[in-house]
């Protein structure tokens, strides 16, 4: 942690704390999905069948616990190699197409694959942000950006989508922590303790992607029935998935540079200068280019 420990203070910094911001306080995903569908979703919720609601909840948990598992155990550890946007958006379209041509029916199959795609990406950003991927709590902050729609109406107007989303899951994964770190701390029994932590890390892992799952099911209820406006074709469920691909790998980018700032000056300080961003009070910023 720095001295001065006020990242607006430093202009590299704070140039990446603004945009952070930017990209954490955009309209919600729902917003954009009903912009695209040239429908309010609300349309399209009323045509889903009641039994489909359940169904697709079933389909995003087991979807997100496999891309956890199969996506951030195979993406290659190399903190700060630049991320591969653009390749992942393609496969994401390649996937909403298939899914678009078989309707509900193919969301069984599309939803995992995209997911999987999704999840890389992010897992690829969070490298890129100079973050090891096969360190546990990166691993679940990946996950975590799974909990994050976007700013919606709904939101407080005293508390950020980013930050309500946050405190959503902060009880959890400060129990964890501690766990973990009262277990790092005991190396008389260093093989059983190597091997409860893993277990122990695997089973808050499962509650901590149940939790994101049952807020990401309620985004992709949304996204099938948008999807089911009669316009909607193919064509333009491949257009979905691009947005839907993007929208997340905004939220993994403004992430992990809120995540890499507070390890360099701590989380109530980067807090404080995130809130005074978004409030206007530091917008006359410099801008950095994109890397």
């Amino acid at each position: 942690m720095t001295q001065d420990s006020d990242p607006l203070q430093h202009p590299a910094d704070a140039a990446d704390l603004k945009r952070a911001v930017a990209l954490l306080e955009t309209p919600s995903i729902t917003a954009r999905m009903a912009a695209l569908a040239g429908a309010p979703i609300e349309f399209g919720m009323s045509k889903l069948p009641k039994f489909a609601h359940e169904r697709i909840h079933k389909i995003v948990h087991a979807a997100l616990h496999r891309a956890a598992s199969a996506a951030l155990s195979t993406v290659g550890d190399a903190p700060s190699k630049g991320a591969s946007t653009k390749t992942h958006k393609l496969a994401a379209a390649v996937s909403g197409a298939a899914g678009g041509f078989f309707g509900m029916a193919g969301l069984a199959v599309e939803l995992p694959v995209t997911t999987v795609i999704m999840m890389r990406s992010v897992a690829d950003i969070a490298r890129s942000e100079g973050f090891s991927v096969s360190e546990p709590w990166v691993r679940a902050a990946c996950v975590e950006v799974f909990a994050f729609g976007g700013n919606s109406k709904s939101d407080d107007a005293a508390e950020s989508g980013y930050y309500a989303s946050r405190g959503m899951l902060s009880e959890l994964t400060k129990g964890a922590t501690r766990e973990l770190v009262h277990l790092a701390g005991h190396r008389g029994a260093h093989e059983l303790t190597q091997a409860y932590a893993k277990k122990q890390t695997a089973a808050w892992m499962a509650k901590l992607i149940d939790t994101v799952a049952t807020r990401f099911g309620i985004v992709i209820t949304e996204k099938t029935a948008a999807q089911i406006v009669p316009v909607l074709g193919a064509a333009t469920a491949a257009t979905m998935n691009v947005l839907f691909t993007n929208h997340y790998q905004d939220m993994a980018r403004g992430h992990f540079i809120v995540k890499r700032l507070e390890l360099r000056y701590g989380a109530q300080a980067v807090e404080r200068a995130y809130r005074r961003v978004k409030a206007g009070e530091a917008l006359a910023l410099p801008e950095r280019l994109e890397g």
